[in-house]
């Protein structure tokens, strides 16, 4: 995958994350740079994985002023935890990439709270309410994410795209053939 696909990916991530909450609450719950993430070591790119998840937590800590090194922590981990599960597992199916999702929000999450009670940060909600709710969207959100960071980042895609009329065609004369010989 190409750096700048990357870069732009996580910059418009990022910037949903900070913007996206503030104009309607519910939408907060939903980390947009968790799932480019993991979208990134479910590729089985290890490098580019741990440094996402690292700048992406950092970013969204440093602007959300809370502790600094929490989320870029819990993202870094996240990605290694789900890069290890996917040079182990097949996960290329897009079924158990949301299943996939749905327990790296949970260890995200888990991470995050972890790191601010252990070193005395206050957390704004409570926290298997935040969990669930920060579980259940992003999961729903990543759905669509996966789709939509697969038609962006893959080469096949866009080849699909490109020759779905040359395939309808190719279809339609191969059953005239048929019907000739007979």
């Amino acid at each position: 995958m190409p750096q700048l696909k990357i870069a732009v990916a996580l910059a418009i991530a990022i910037a949903l994350q900070l913007c996206l909450g503030s104009i309607w609450g519910p939408l907060s719950f939903i980390d947009f740079p968790l799932i480019v993430v993991v979208y990134i070591a479910l590729q089985r790119h290890a490098w580019q994985a741990l440094v996402v998840g690292t700048i992406a937590g950092l970013a969204v800590d440093a602007a959300s002023r809370g502790l600094i090194g929490a989320g870029g922590f819990s993202k870094t981990l996240t990605a290694y935890f789900i890069y290890i599960a996917a040079t182990r597992i097949n996960l290329e199916n897009t079924l158990l990439r949301i299943p996939v999702l749905a327990v790296a929000s949970a260890i995200d999450a888990a991470i995050y709270v972890f790191w601010h009670r252990s070193l005395g940060y206050p957390t704004t909600a409570p926290l298997v309410q935040t969990m669930a709710y920060t579980l259940i969207g992003t999961t729903v959100a990543g759905a669509l994410g996966f789709y939509l960071l697969d038609q962006f980042f893959t080469e096949k895609a866009r080849q699909r795209r490109t020759l779905a009329s040359r395939r309808k065609v190719a279809r339609r004369g191969t059953g005239t053939l048929k019907k000739m010989r007979r």
